[in-house]
């Protein structure tokens, strides 16, 4: 691609709105779920937040957040995409700890987890039943209060477990 191709194609990228966030958002609401979109007063502005259940979601695009799937990179600016993609990496570790630390239960939803159809209804599944579990305390016995509380719940999605970092 010439340059101007490829600025015009990165252009187009969006943060917000994404298909596989309106995936996840169709699927919460469909279930009854409220929420608010981007909130700005918490750290990283998470995808979606339902407030009354202290749950912050991240619906991340398995390239920008460099997902595990990702076996391809680019070749050309191979520096630039290696040291933005760490760059993201370290941020989303800061911001999910600061928002553990602030009591909310962190969710990554990854956008290769909703491409294909049978994984899209497992990882909503798993979504739609750890935001249950959530809502009805009595039912649980454990709980996810505090970074000093563990759980062996099943999280939805792919629970948060931070980057290695050297």
């Amino acid at each position: 691609m010439t340059p101007q191709q490829r600025h015009r194609c990165m252009s187009r990228i969006r943060g917000k709105d994404t298909r596989p966030e309106i995936t996840v958002r169709q699927f919460l609401w469909h279930h009854g779920y409220r929420y608010r979109l981007h909130r700005k007063d918490l750290p990283g502005r998470p995808d979606i937040v339902i407030a009354r259940l202290k749950v912050a979601i991240f619906v991340n695009g398995c390239f920008w957040h460099g997902h595990s799937c990702q076996r391809r990179f680019p070749e050309t600016n191979a520096a630039f995409w290696n040291a933005k993609i760490a760059r993201n990496r370290d941020r989303d570790y800061r911001n999910h700890s600061d928002l553990e630390a602030m009591g909310w239960l962190v969710i990554v939803v990854w956008e290769c987890q909703l491409t294909r159809v049978a994984q899209r209804q497992e990882t909503l599944g798993r979504l739609l039943d750890t935001l249950r579990l959530l809502d009805h305390p009595e039912v649980r016995p454990y709980t996810l209060n505090g970074p000093e509380e563990t759980t062996d719940a099943p999280l939805a999605a792919a629970p948060y477990t931070p980057y290695d970092h050297d």
